[in-house]
């Protein structure tokens, strides 16, 4: 394809390397971010991932040696030889990435007679993807390798000796291990050897393929079936560089709106109305505190989008004015395909103006979906977004909070759409191929984009489908989960590798969708839920009912207990979110995002830390009440039900009855905490409670504490406060500690009069703030006193 180097030329930070059959471009976007491209489809770089490409500035050379160019920067050294081979090694010459020199040479699959054929007969998928790639890249498999990524894929953490196919899929069976595509395609994996990371970034939208060694153990490979070759090499070397500087090429996932951290109820389907409305009065008369109720499709009028069927919600507006007066948001879910009907609005409008995909022959392509023969918006069309841009005003005037895009893979009831319908793609015509893993991002886009532009608040948007970067537009939930621990259990990596691949924003159905839930796994279920960043009960039509006190007494005490845990907590995942969009670091997140030093964390399944500080490790086996933990090395880690200390490195074995999920602080932190509402917003926080857990060492540990108003943008015009605290044992005393309160930027008026501290595992004989001796409380392994504004605490 490629054959020998004849020549190359730089200009700027670009490189064109002539080879006899191709050019390649290759591009230094900062001294760790590489991009190699080549237009084998078209000369233009189309990315839907990547918006906004910042280049930094950096100093490099470039060498030209027989049969190959090296380049070099400040991080790494690249070959670029004959047949575009390409090795990457770290500025110390150690190799971190290198070509595979074979050709590709599958494991053989032994088969007698006609059995390949008696087999496709009985329903298994015997066939080789890779033979239809026109473009791909093989890369030699190195010894002890660990692969992280994929978005959403199911099994393990680890990846290796996968395949995935980035295909966005509803699929409807229950989901395995096994399965190669759901619903996302995010074509981007994070690749750990002997304690270094790097990432690659494939941003081509046509099915591809990555196989991490499943068809042969020598190598790895990834690769389309059309489109070009556009791949970006990221350099750590730590997996938290990696994420970080991913999501600065692909955009980072903004600070959401306060109450979308609370606890959110969802089934399909809380109609009619006096449904609704009996759900919102149980939480508030049993006292679990929530702030969304969601409508799935039957609230529309014969699921017409951007509609209410008047006779289950007889006045729309009313209803959400009594649900807002109450403390809940409503959500409304909204698919893309436009019913047929002369005479609805919206299609009336998409067929005069052109605004849906047309068949080869250009006519409006139809396909089913719920509302039976409909069309699909051409999203990838600027004005078809804008479009429906402005068409969210329409739920927003009714008071709508959020919008919940479904079916968008495109999903269809007819057979998949065939692959020459054709859409506008900014000006380029193009195909379905091209189109189908980018529509679900447009979609999200174009929500986005309308419910910021009618609210001027943060929009809520959450999404099935996606590509690479649409963590800038919308939340994230895996899609059509079952209520069984399998399931349950693999949620978890599922979650983590979302949360690598730059989907902050991303949950689970806690409780499962499909099936019917058990009112034990309902209870474990919540305890992971609890921490998740999107905290969403959701369950289907015709299951039983799923709500925190559809089971019995224990369950409901469960399912509150976590729900108010979670609501003490919001102001600490407040703060992660605040940094990630600063850093790009995830809320969940596996151990070895960390700790990656520590090779015990590489492949952990069952453990996850929220933020910096907490480590959990719930039970995901039905009837297990205990579980060996692991506590990465370099911290002492506390209990959170018991406050007993504990050192990193080692394994425990942990009692947890039903209502208890094993938390563990990292020692040292200091954790903000709301008291616990109805709904977020219900009272004004004029106090802030800080949950503290001293070191035994001396050394000092800080916390930043973010404040604004929690919804506008006026965060980005510096409306806002940080608070700085920090604790450090008093030198030459190992009972004492002193804390620090600084106020180090103030532009929020709202600010707190007053804090409230619980520091654990100590019980002083004198607390003195500025000098001055205050009153304190002893209660149980901690003790308790509130300061106003006092910069020093000295608790001796």
């Amino acid at each position: 394809m490629f054959g020998k180097i004849k020549s190359f030329k730089q200009e700027g930070n670009k490189l064109f390397i002539q080879f006899e059959k191709n050019i390649v471009n290759v591009e230094i976007i900062s001294s760790s971010i590489i991009n190699f491209f080549v237009p084998l489809k078209r000369k233009e770089r189309l990315s839907k991932a990547i918006e906004n490409l910042k280049i930094e500035q950096c100093k490099f050379s470039v060498e030209n040696k027989k049969e190959r160019v090296t380049i070099t920067t400040d991080k790494l050294k690249i070959n670029v030889f004959d047949n575009f081979k390409v090795d990457i090694y770290d500025c110390h010459g150690n190799i971190l990435c290198e070509d595979y020199r074979g050709d590709r040479n599958p494991f053989i699959r032994r088969g007698v007679g006609n059995a390949w054929e008696v087999a496709a007969s009985e329903g298994h998928e015997l066939k080789d993807d890779g033979s239809k790639l026109k473009v791909q890249v093989l890369k030699k498999m190195e010894k002890d390798m660990y692969f992280y990524g994929f978005g959403e894929k199911t099994g393990h953490l680890n990846k290796k000796g996968y395949h995935y196919k980035m295909w966005n899929t509803d699929e409807p069976k229950p989901h395995v291990e096994s399965f190669e595509a759901l619903y996302k395609s995010i074509p981007f994996f994070i690749g750990l050897k002997e304690k270094q990371a790097f990432g690659i970034l494939f941003d081509n939208t046509f099915e591809s393929h990555f196989d991490m060694g499943k068809e042969n153990s020598d190598y790895y490979y990834f690769g389309a079936v059309d489109g070009n070759l556009d791949y970006y090499f990221i350099y750590g070397p730590s997996i938290r560089d990696v994420v970080s500087r991913y999501t600065d090429l692909t955009g980072r996932t903004p600070l959401p709106q306060l109450w979308t951290l609370g606890y959110q109820q969802c089934r399909w389907s809380y109609v009619p109305e006096q449904r609704l409305m009996e759900v919102a009065k149980e939480f508030r008369s049993r006292d679990i505190p929530c702030d969304a109720l969601y409508l799935d499709i039957d609230y529309m009028h014969g699921y017409r989008v951007f509609t209410w069927d008047n006779d289950k919600f007889p006045n729309p507006k009313k209803t959400l004015s009594n649900l807002k007066d109450d403390g809940f948001k409503l959500v409304t879910i909204i698919d893309p395909g436009v019913k047929k009907d002369k005479g609805y609005k919206i299609y009336d409008e998409g067929i005069k103006n052109g605004y849906f995909a047309k068949d080869k022959d250009g006519i409006p392509y139809v396909n089913k979906v719920w509302p039976g023969d409909s069309l699909y918006p051409d999203f990838p069309n600027e004005k078809v977004r804008n479009w429906w841009a402005e068409n969210q005003k329409i739920m927003m005037d009714y008071g709508v909070s959020g919008i919940w895009n479904d079916m968008n893979e495109p999903a269809s009831f007819n057979g998949p759409l065939p692959d020459d319908v054709m859409f506008n793609n900014d000006g380029v015509i193009t195909d379905h191929r091209e189109m189908h893993n980018a529509y679900g991002h447009y979609m999200s886009k174009a929500t986005y984009e309308g419910i910021k532009k009618h609210t001027n608040k943060r929009p809520f948007v959450i999404t099935r489908a996606c590509y690479a970067g649409t963590q800038k537009y919308s939340t994230v939930w895996t899609g059509d989960n079952q209520s069984l621990w399998e399931h349950l259990r693999m949620s978890i990596p599922m979650l983590m590798n979302l949360g690598m691949s730059g989907l902050t924003f991303c949950g689970t159905d806690v409780g499962g969708f499909g099936f019917d839930c058990t009112a034990e796994l309902l209870s474990r279920w919540v305890q992971v839920g609890c921490f998740t960043p999107l905290f969403r009960n959701h369950s289907s039509i015709l299951t039983r009912d799923q709500e925190p006190w559809a089971f019995d007494k224990q369950t409901e005490d469960i399912n509150r207990k976590y729900i108010k845990l979670r609501y003490k907590l919001i102001p600490y995942i407040y703060d992660t979110f605040w940094k990630e969009e600063s850093n790009g670091l995830p809320v969940i997140r596996p151990l070895v995002l960390n700790y990656q030093e520590d090779k015990n964390t590489y492949e952990i399944n069952d453990e996850f830390l929220c933020g910096e500080n907490i480590l959990v490790a719930p039970i995901v086996e039905q009837g297990k009440a205990t579980r060996v933990v692991y506590l990465p090395n370099g911290n002492r880690w506390i209990d959170y039900w018991t406050k007993e200390t504990f050192e990193g490195g080692k394994y425990i074995i942990k009692e947890a009855p039903l209502d208890t999920c094993p938390i563990y602080i990292k020692e040292g932190s200091i954790l903000p905490n709301y008291p616990v509402q109805n709904y977020i917003g219900e009272n004004k926080i004029k106090e802030l409670i800080l949950d503290v857990y001293p070191s035994a060492e001396d050394t000092e540990t800080q916390y930043v504490h973010y404040q604004d108003d929690g919804e506008s943008f006026e965060y980005r015009k510096g409306v806002y406060n940080l608070y700085e605290f920090s604790i450090k044992g008093i030198e030459g005393s190992k009972e004492g500690i002193i804390i620090k309160i600084n106020k180090s930027y103030k532009a929020y008026t709202n600010d707190y009069i007053s804090f409230k501290f619980k520091v654990n595992n100590i019980k002083p004989t004198e607390i003195l703030a500025d000098g001055n001796s205050i009153d304190f409380k002893i209660v149980d392994e901690y003790v308790e006193f509130t300061v106003k504004d006092q910069e020093e605490i000295s608790i001796k």
